[in-house]
This record gives C-alpha cells, structure tokens and sequence, in this order.
C-alpha cells in the first residue's frame, strides 16, 4: 500500500496536543483496511522519524485512528511543527 493512501491527515483536537506534548505520540487518521505494520512503514517513510508504537481505533462515525508513539530520539513536537499543526 501506497504511503499516502495509509495516512489520510494528522488529527488536531486537544487530546492529540496533549499527546504531543507529554506522551509523545501523535494522532493520525488512516485508511480502513491499513495494518498497524503498514501504518509504522508509512510514518517511517514519509517523515523520516523512528516509530517505536502504533495504537488503532476504530470510531463510532468508521474514521480509524492510529496513535503512533515515537521513540525517544525523534521529537513529536517537532513533527507537529512541520506538519503544521502546532
């Protein structure tokens, strides 16, 4: 699977800053039918960080999203910032 097709676009509400800020963890929404394997590969790729964790859920309107842990090297701060959403 493409990486673009697995990551749709970074999730942005104030659970996910927390996240950002104290867990270092970032929030992503994901297509259906993607893996946690193929959700990390796609992170990886994209924005060239180490994904130590990956978490998905799946919500009562069918949006999966995956909660991706980075490791302690690469900051999730940092990321959010080139994303854009901090």
């Amino acid at each position: 699977m493409n990486p673009h097709e697995v990551i749709l676009y970074p999730l942005m509400t104030e659970r996910s800053v927390y996240m950002i800020e104290n867990e270092n963890k970032l929030v992503f929404i994901v297509n259906r039918e993607a893996t946690k394997h193929d959700i990390s590969k796609a992170v990886q790729s994209l924005y060239r960080v180490e994904v130590k964790s990956v978490n998905t859920l799946i919500s009562r309107k069918s949006v999966k999203k995956a909660f991706v842990k980075l490791t302690e090297s690469h900051d999730s701060s940092d990321l959010a910032i080139r994303l854009g959403i901090l």
